[in-house]
């Protein structure tokens, strides 16, 4: 079964609200005969976006191929939290790279922020941009931890936008009576993730790049030039770029044995009006320190877009609603007669070591995927620094790739079942409090 269209109709965007209230944009066209360009990316979520946004204003000739529509992936259908550092906290990335690599990964994670804010406001995205994100403990271990966490970055690395939360302090910025504490970063920030996407297509065309939609690359002949096919035609480029996450599909095996596919799931609420001093009365984003994490925040007409479970096969659930009820209710209680409008899923990718794998694929060919659901900025930086690797400064794409990149033990049949049943222990783990 094809991940691109197990759950999704072809060249529609799934019934989210980020589709329903997204800034419109036409469709681009397909691709239809032979085409040649210097860079060909594949996928036009942040990654290819970005990439060839780069690319382009650093005057390369830029085509880029989507199997479905702009944003159509994980990109335009995620929490829309904007974090700080890497998806792995600086204290693991110490022990496991060493505290060099691990300082030059939390300035390349503030440098990701920066980014995302800084083609926001270059480009003029609609995209409702705002500061915060917290993160919540339902066990006081794990407030200590947060507050350990906040402390370090600190102590070691300046970082001074993080506000530490007790019981009482948290209930003024999210009064769950699951939540015993956490910490709250204002050098964090959330938005319209779908919105971002779009935005960053336009400032991409407005920079000379061609955008091709409903064009999925089948097969990929390498060499000294790259020739990629679709139905409806082929481009020849000098590099390529594929930028696919969770659609990669049988494009690249070297990837696709170390990023693995999972879905996610998120609900709106109708808009909650008065109750939003009940669930969010500081409009900050928040997610907790549960191992399958909950993520939540407000949109801009007031609703809680909530998101939480995943599965790990080609299908979603039936019904997606009654997925997302279930630990959001345990996070608000309160919320248990609330009407859920939207509800959808989404495909992202992970890793092993849920840290981003970054890599050549061969001399002509990068990759980049696998954010592990810290994307919104990681995924554009890497585009960027994709951008930069292609014109022969490939420090900062390096950098990343040398990160140790585990394959899934079992190959593609088997991974899926063994992470459903890791999965379902940390879950346990969640809900007995160890």
């Amino acid at each position: 079964m094809n991940l691109l269209y197990a759950n999704d109709k072809r060249g529609e965007y799934p019934p989210s609200w980020y589709a329903a209230t997204a800034t419109p944009c036409a469709p681009y066209p397909t691709l239809k005969g032979d085409h040649k360009a210097d860079v060909c990316v594949v996928g036009a979520g942040y990654t290819g976006l970005s990439a060839a946004l780069h690319l382009a204003q650093a005057g390369r000739s830029v085509i880029l191929l989507d199997a479905q529509r702009v944003g159509f992936g994980a990109s335009g259908r995620n929490g829309g939290q904007l974090g700080s550092g890497q998806r792995v906290e600086q204290d693991g990335l110490e022990k496991m790279l060493g505290a060099d690599h691990a300082a030059t990964l939390w300035q390349m994670g503030e440098e990701a922020k920066a980014l995302v804010k800084g083609l926001i406001a270059d480009h003029n995205i609609d995209c409702h941009l705002k500061p915060g994100v917290a993160w919540t403990a339902s066990s006081d271990k794990d407030v200590r931890h947060l507050h350990e966490h906040a402390a370090h970055l600190s102590e070691r690395y300046g970082y001074d936008q993080i506000e530490t939360l007790d019981h009482a302090a948290l209930q003024d910025v999210c009064p769950s009576p699951d939540y015993r504490g956490g910490i709250l970063d204002m050098g964090a920030a959330h938005l319209h993730p779908l919105n971002l996407a779009l935005g960053l297509a336009r400032a991409a065309v407005d920079a000379g790049v061609q955008i091709f939609e409903r064009a999925a690359v089948h097969t990929i002949d390498e060499g000294p030039k790259v020739t990629l096919h679709t139905d409806g035609g082929r481009v020849v480029a000098d590099h390529v770029v594929l930028a696919c996450n969770g659609y990669l599909g049988g494009l690249n095996r070297k990837v696709a044995a170390r990023v693995m596919p999972i879905n996610n799931f998120i609900a709106a609420t109708e808009p909650l009006g008065d109750r939003i001093k009940d669930v969010l009365p500081r409009d900050v984003a928040v997610a907790d320190s549960r191992f399958v994490v909950n993520y939540f925040r407000l949109s801009q007409d007031g609703r809680l877009l909530f998101g939480g479970g995943e599965s790990y096969g080609y299908r979603f659930p039936e019904d997606i609603a009654a997925k997302v009820r279930g630990p959001m209710s345990v996070i608000f209680p309160q919320l248990k007669d609330v009407r859920i409008d939207y509800a959808w899923g989404g495909t992202l990718a992970i890793t092993l070591k849920r840290l981003p794998y970054l890599a050549r694929v061969s001399g002509n060919i990068l990759s980049a995927s696998g954010y592990s659901g810290h994307g919104v900025g990681t995924a554009t930086h890497a585009g960027q620094l994709i951008a930069r690797a292609i014109q022969g400064d490939g420090d900062g794409f390096d950098t990343m790739a040398a990160i140790p990149a585990t394959p899934f033990p079992g190959g593609a049949a088997l991974r899926s079942p063994l992470l459903a049943l890791a999965m379902s222990w940390y879950s346990l783990r969640d809900r007995l409090g160890i």
